[in-house]
């Protein structure tokens, strides 16, 4: 018992020394969000996002849809931007989505796809009206892969959700994230 009393203090001193300093500590402040974006609310506070309409050969008309809502929910969610629906703002999102494409992946022994890919494109044209240094006009990819076995009529609205998220990630990290 001699022993275990000051391994006892040793872990807990620590804490008690964090919880009596916390009252100091408590006027700091730090500037990190967890949501990755990097954007100084004094100089930003209103983006606008245009419609972004699909002008790819193969047509998936609610993708559309889908993508636009998962962006305008994304910047809602991982911002404190206002949006407007006027171009007369400080930040600025249009595009279009070019690209949607169905690739076979992997071969059978009987020479037949079982596994096919989805892959949507989007070209995104962001520009900073207060730092045209951060404006950028890039296409973005992504996809899914799912057994050629299924229908994509059975699987299409799921792999376009999944696919527009990580599309709407893809773009803010590159766009709003500021990395």
């Amino acid at each position: 018992m001699r022993h275990y009393l000051p391994r006892i203090l040793r872990r807990v001193l620590p804490a008690l020394f964090l919880a009596a300093m916390s009252p100091w500590l408590s006027g700091c402040s730090v500037g990190f969000t967890m949501n990755g974006s990097m954007l100084n609310y004094d100089i930003y506070k209103t983006i606008y996002i245009s419609e972004f309409p699909i002008r790819a050969a193969l047509v998936y008309p609610p993708l559309q849809q889908t993508f636009e809502n998962k962006l305008l929910d994304g910047v809602a969610r991982q911002t404190r931007l206002n949006v407007v629906s006027n171009p007369n703002s400080d930040l600025e999102m249009s595009g279009e989505i070019t690209g949607y494409s169905l690739s076979p992946q992997a071969v059978g022994e009987d020479a037949y796809a079982t596994q096919t890919r989805l892959t949507i494109t989007v070209r995104v044209k962001y520009v900073d009206h207060k730092n045209e240094a951060n404006s950028i006009d890039q296409s973005f990819s992504a996809y899914r892969d799912f057994p050629s076995s299924e229908m994509l009529t059975d699987v299409q609205d799921q792999l376009c959700e999944e696919i527009s998220s990580d599309l709407v990630d893809l773009i803010f990290n590159a766009t709003l994230g500021n990395w």
